[in-house]
This record gives C-alpha cells, structure tokens and sequence, in this order.
C-alpha cells in the first residue's frame, strides 16, 4: 500500500521529493491555483470554517479524515490508487501487453488532449457554483457544496500532476491555461458546452451533480481501463470522490421531491401556481430542469459514430467502463446498430463497426444509470398516491452533438419540424417564468438544522453527526 505524504507542501503518494524538477515545477503552478481559488472559487467563505472531509489513504478503507478547516488551507494533492502488479493492457490492439508508465509517442497529443479536457471540467464547474452559497438552503447543503468544491479542485490537481509529469513544456503549458479559462467567458470559455452553462440556483446544482458528474463518472471508468497507468490509477482514486458528489445530486432531488409532496398533501392540490405561492417546486418544473440537464449532459459523450472514439479504443487509451463485463475486448470485426435522422422527418437504423460506437455504448450505459435514481423518485412519488412520474427524456432530445444535433423531436424522440419545437419548448425545458420563480425561492438559511421551505431535511448528517450539527461556522 503506497503511502501519503500529508506533511509536504503539495499532499502526495506519487514521491514527488524525489523528482525535484517535478516538485519545483508543480510548486511554481500552486501560487497561480490558489490565486485562481480567491479570484474565481467559492464566493465571499474563504475566511469560513468548514466540516470538510480531506484525503489521508487511497485504499477503500479509512481513506479520508474530517474536521474543520478553511478552504483556502484544504490540502489538496495528488494521490494515485495503488499499482496493481502485473497489470496487462485489457482492451483493443495492445490487448495482454503490459499496460505503459510513459505515454507512448505516437500518441502523444490524443492523451494530451483528452486529459486537458477532463482537466478543464474540474475547475469550470467551481466556477459555475462559485455564488451558490449566498442561497444555501442550510448549512448542510452550504458543506456539500463546498466539499464538493474543494474536491473538484484536487481532480484538478490529479490532471495537472499528470500533464508536468509526461507531457514536459506542452504539459506545462496547458496546465497553465487550465485556469485561464473560465465558464460562460466569451472570450476564453471552458471546453464542453455543459460547463459554460450558468448555475444561479440549487435545483440546477442538485441536477448538475446528478447528471453531470455521472456523466464525469463514466468518462473517469473509461480512463480507469487505460493502457497509461498514471492516468488509470489517478482516475480509479477521483472516482471514490466523485461518488460523494452524486450521492448530493440525487439526495438534494429527493429532499426537494419530499417537500413538494409533503404541501401537496397538506393542501390537497396538485395545481402548479396553487403550490408555487406556497414556496416548493412543482413536479413539472422540476420534470422541466431535468431534461435541461440531462440533455446537456448527453452530449458529453460526443458523437453515437466517432473515429476518435474508434482510435481511443483499439489504441488502449480509453475504454469503456467495466470492461471486464463485455466478452470481446477487441471487437475487430464486430457491428452495432444505431438509429439516425432519414432526411425526411423520420428515423432510420445504420449499422456502424462498434469501435466506432464507443461513446454511444457508453452514453446507453449512463441512461441506465441515471434511471435508478429517477425509479426512486418516482417510487416516493407513488408511495404519497400522486399520479405523477417522472421520466429521462429520449436521447434523441435537443441534441447539440452527434447525429440528431441537427434534427428535432420531442421528448419522447419523435421527431418534428424546428417550428413545432420552438413553439413548445416553452413546455419542456425551463422558461424564463420558471427561472424567475425558482430565484425567488433561493433565500439562505443558516441556522443549524433548519431548512428552507422548498427543501426536505436530508435523512442523516455527515460523518454520524446530527442534522443540526454546525457544518460551516459563519
């Protein structure tokens, strides 16, 4: 078991001491991070103490510590899962070789390219919920937020040490431009779309560490099966992380669900504009924030036919998630049928190599994923006897990538003209009525225990602490 140096300026099991020139190299780029953490993190709480949990292990037991601390003094750093002995590559053309410490030259630049992108996720969703706790609808959600935060900084972090330590200047130089970059920035915005999305309220955060960081879980599984150790044992760590920012998204949904049902009952109604002058959401508001982000988190995956992804896979510098579970490893010669646009307003099927539908077996599996938490919903839903059901809608759904990126459906992927779309889109997605409404719920609460009125309780606190317990010292 690798051991983590907690007392080195930068926190690490990667001996980083003895590589001096990494060392000073990464010990140069700290100052620009933490002046990018005052300029674009979380805003106006530096000076706050806050119940955070910190990395102390990279096994599945007794890995992280919790107390107080200022966030600005969070130890960040760069820990990898331990080496698995003997680790063959499990995928593609290189399939049974032993798996790579350096990145092979040919491919150089795909590795570069893909791990600035992850890294560019990290500090891009920081900034987007970077004025979320002046709304915080109890210091509960005001500490998951920021643990949320912090933690995305290390992932941070976890790409930046792998661009100075095998990428040399080019490394060096795109993990300065991580943090120049920023989210909605006209001139320099973040990569992905989905991260330049502004996020001015808790149903978008909860909705975003839902779907979002799921879609972040899968890309992190696909880089987890990597031929390039460091980059698949980093990942495989990020991973144990980014569980706990899930686990806010689909406990925050629940908790807002709870509370709708809670008044629904009380009030014996299911009108919409009876339940919004009682302070919650209702169902088919939060059904409309749902397919917004949803959507915008499929197109994540990139295109349902890529050669990239076809490259990625038979070159072994991505995988697809679980790899163990699928029979053919290689899938030289193997097909898979997508459904694309006809041309004339309908759909059709065409087969493609599965190579080069990696992102779509990938993006299926996500919607699996994100159903479960949605039949749990639903289940509280038909547990309190109201005929309502929420539901993901179909992939096909107000794409901006990929085949149907240029065509139009319905929720349901039927497809229709752009004219029927923008005529009811009002219907489907969060209109400027909605936005205005959820805003005037996003008063703070910060008195321990207490909630906002649009809220549940959540069912437990953290670390076996009370729900009252004082999460963040304002």
């Amino acid at each position: 078991m690798s051991t983590i140096d907690l007392q080195a300026l930068i926190p690490n099991n990667v001996n980083l001491g003895e590589n001096r020139q990494l060392q000073r190299a990464l010990e140069h780029w700290q100052p620009a991070f933490m002046s990018w953490w005052d300029e674009m993190g979380p805003s106006d709480f530096n000076a706050k103490e806050v119940y955070l949990r910190t990395a102390v292990g990279v096994d599945a037991s007794g890995w992280a510590s919790y107390g107080y601390t200022p966030m600005p003094d969070y130890r960040w750093g760069i820990f990898l899962a331990d080496q698995e002995e003997n680790r063959k590559i499990g995928f593609g053309d290189h399939m049974g070789q032993d798996v790579w410490q350096e990145v092979p030259g040919e491919y150089r630049s795909a590795f570069r390219r893909l791990i600035v992108t992850q890294g560019d996720t990290e500090p891009a969703s920081v900034e987007q919920q970077r004025l979320l706790g002046h709304t915080a609808p109890s210091l509960y959600d005001l500490r998951n937020l920021f643990q949320v935060n912090v933690e995305e900084g290390r992932h941070l972090w976890a790409m930046v040490y792998l661009l100075h330590a095998h990428f040399g200047r080019d490394g060096r130089e795109e993990a300065e431009e991580l943090l120049t970059r920023h989210s909605g920035d006209a001139d320099k915005p973040r990569i992905l779309g989905t991260f330049n999305e502004p996020m001015d309220n808790w149903l978008s955060f909860f909705m975003f560490t839902y779907f979002t960081d799921r879609d972040g879980k899968f890309q992190l599984k696909s880089f987890a099966e990597s031929a390039f150790d460091p980059l698949a044992r980093t990942t495989r760590f990020m991973l144990t992380e980014e569980a706990h920012h899930m686990f806010v998204g689909e406990t925050g949904i629940g908790r807002v669900i709870k509370r709708t049902l809670e008044v629904m009952k009380e009030l014996d109604t299911d009108n919409v504009d009876t339940l919004r002058k009682a302070g919650v959401i209702d169902l088919p508001t939060i059904q409309k924030f749902m397919n917004f982000w949803f959507t915008s988190s499929l197109d994540l995956f990139g295109s349902e036919a890529s050669s990239n992804a076809a490259n990625y896979f038979s070159n072994g510098i991505k995988g697809r998630p679980d790899e163990a579970k699928f029979a053919d490893h290689v899938e030289l010669e193997s097909e898979m049928t997508i459904q694309v646009p006809d041309g004339k307003g309908g759909l059709r099927n065409e087969t493609i190599s599965t190579r080069n539908g990696m992102n779509e077996i990938t993006r299926l599996e996500y919607v699996k994923d994100c159903n479960v938490g949605v039949t749990r919903w639903n289940m509280a839903i038909k547990r309190a006897g109201v005929d309502f059901e929420l539901s993901l809608p179909n992939s096909r759904f107000r794409r901006s990538v990929g085949v149907w990126s240029a065509a139009h459906t319905d929720p349901q992927g039927n497809p229709i003209s752009e004219a029927e779309f923008n005529a009811r889109k009002d219907e489907w997605l969060p209109n400027d009525a909605d936005k205005t409404f959820i805003h005037s719920l996003m008063q703070r609460v910060t008195e321990p225990g207490k909630m906002a009125g649009w809220i549940a309780p959540p069912d437990r606190g953290i670390n076996a602490n009370a729900v009252e317990y004082e999460y963040v010292k304002l």
